[in-house]
């Protein structure tokens, strides 16, 4: 009987050193983290596009990558504090959305990698040292949304051909991106015979103030520079319906919520090319080496229900030509 439980015992400890690192086997591994910082909180198109890129490079979020996201829901002085959370929680990569954030992830680190989205030229605002080898520790995608102003304006005009005087709305608080949206904006008008009158918008009660202003000055068309405006598209539509102000934007966001017409690149498409970017950074690419992608599908996006509203009648021709028309 002694002898039975002797072997018993022998059994049980040679048994021991094997069950010790299955069990350690079975503990989940640490996912990396991604940082995702933006001046608004983001719309699910944006975000299912960039998880669709980690897919695309077999990350999914929750799986085997996490994101922490960071927000500062209008208030721009807010960033530089965010950003230097998620470098304190040591992400893998930060992701910023908007030039402001993007600066603000750049000052705030030096190694993290970090990717951004910008609607102006990344190496004119300083963010990257060139578009082919970005150099340092960034890289990302340029929608062009400032450098289509011009664009915009010639669109506007076939809307509204007997226009003369037209408002831009710009957010100070970009100062790169409002000096080239203006500079590339006046330089358009004095082409087409335009007057041009830039109104600054810093946030919602600016925007309101602007358009009270045209009770006044009764401008022909509108032009919606880049910033802040993303999140106040619900009331800028508004506004400029209730106005009855022919507006032109910048992506297709703002026709989806009535406003009236829009020119621009697909966002979805940069935040896709995004997301494939991040995951390509996590399996060992640094940001120096990888391009910043220009984007290259722009979209025209024509809102017909606005433009009855304002009694406008859309060529034929620029319906022919738009990506999309909302009844």
């Amino acid at each position: 009987m002694e002898r039975r439980a002797f072997i018993r015992l022998l059994g049980g400890a040679a048994a021991m050193p094997v069950l010790a690192p299955l069990a350690a086997r079975a503990q989940p591994p640490t996912v990396p983290v991604i940082g995702f910082l933006g001046l608004q909180t983001f719309e699910g198109d944006l975000l299912r596009a960039f998880r669709q890129g980690l897919k695309d490079t077999g990350y999914v979020e929750g799986e085997n990558v996490a994101i922490e996201y960071r927000w500062a829901e209008g208030q721009t002085d807010l960033l530089p504090e965010l950003a230097a959370q998620l470098v304190r929680r040591q992400v893998a990569v930060i992701t910023a959305a908007g030039i402001p954030a993007a600066f603000a992830a750049k000052a705030a680190t030096t190694t993290i990698p970090g990717l951004v989205v910008v609607g102006q030229d990344p190496v004119a605002l300083g963010l990257v040292a060139s578009i082919a080898r970005p150099g340092g520790n960034v890289t990302g995608t340029n929608f062009f949304s400032g450098e289509l102003a011009a664009k915009r304006l010639e669109l506007l005009r076939e809307v509204v051909p007997a226009a003369r005087r037209i408002a831009l709305l710009v957010d100070p608080s970009s100062p790169a991106a409002l000096d080239a949206t203006v500079r590339d904006a006046e330089s358009a008008a004095r082409a087409m015979g335009l007057q041009i009158r830039v109104l600054n918008a810093a946030n919602s009660r600016e925007i309101d103030a602007a358009f009270a202003s045209f009770a006044r000055e009764r401008p022909d068309g509108l032009l919606i520079g880049t910033g802040i405006f993303n999140s106040r598209r619900v009331q800028l539509a508004q506004w400029a319906t209730l106005h009855r102000v022919p507006a032109i934007y910048g992506g297709r966001q703002y026709t989806e919520v009535g406003g009236l017409m829009s020119y621009g690149a697909s966002l979805s498409d940069a935040y896709r090319q995004i997301g494939l970017y991040a995951g390509r950074i996590l399996k060992g690419a640094k940001p120096a080496d990888l391009p910043v992608v220009q984007s290259t599908k722009f979209e025209l996006v024509i809102n017909a229900q606005t433009a009855r509203i304002l009694g406008l009648e859309i060529p034929s021709s620029l319906i022919a030509r738009a990506d999309e028309v909302i009844e």
